[in-house]
């Protein structure tokens, strides 16, 4: 298994994965910030042509963060569902044929801004829904980016990515921002767009690039 970065949080071990994700190894648990499933189609709804298998692609993924971590449990930071027109019947369908081969897999969602406008997953999900912050150990899991007395908070929402530039070439890599108090994900959804970050002092940025997590230098 490679050895991906690492950070304590408040006396638990979290590992950044290449894939956006957080692994708390010591618990078997995933944790994924805002993968807007159906955002495609509520594009294509509007009228603006995008491209399709984008929830197959993300579920793919999830199955191969799964069995390569040996996960348990799966924690959505928010924004499951990106709106009601992304209710799209396909989508709905992929979601729930994924969860009829994960039955035993604890799927936990704590509500953000995009689930009070989609609603509630559909029932046969069987997830757990929580509002932030929602305390496990000494973690506070949220969506929205805040501080949580007496916890460290793991955040989501603002889809950090970093602009790297070099030689008149720019590149923008999805990033962790990890602070004393608590760590923002990058968007874990294929199809979410990003919010350029710079490190504020004390801070450390992590670049999620392909195979590899790499930390910014300085």
């Amino acid at each position: 298994m490679n050895d991906y970065p690492s950070f304590d949080a408040a006396g638990a071990t979290l590992t950044m994965l290449p894939e956006r994700a957080l692994l708390w190894r010591e618990r078997a648990m995933l944790v994924l910030a805002d993968v807007h499933f159906g955002k495609a189609a509520a594009f294509r709804a509007g009228g603006i042509p995008v491209p399709h298998g984008t929830t197959r692609d993300n579920l793919e993924l999830i199955d191969a963060l799964v069995q390569r971590h040996a996960a348990r449990h799966v924690v959505f930071l928010g924004d499951f569902l990106h709106a009601r027109a992304g209710r799209a019947a396909a989508t709905l369908q992929a979601l729930a044929q994924w969860r009829s081969r994960n039955a035993g897999l604890s799927l936990t969602l704590v509500r953000g801004n995009h689930d009070r406008h989609a609603g509630d997953p559909p029932a046969e999900l069987a997830m757990h829904l929580v509002d932030e912050p929602w305390r496990v150990g000494p973690l506070a899991f949220c969506h929205h980016p805040q501080t949580v007395a007496g916890a460290f908070a793991i955040v989501g929402h603002l889809h950090p990515v970093y602009r790297l530039a070099a030689a008149g070439d720019t590149l923008r890599l999805p990033c962790f921002v990890v602070d004393g108090s608590w760590a923002m994900l990058p968007a874990f959804g294929a199809f979410t767009g990003g919010y350029r970050v710079q490190a504020e002092p004390g801070q450390r940025i992590f670049l999620a690039a392909d195979d590899c997590v790499l930390p910014l230098p300085g």
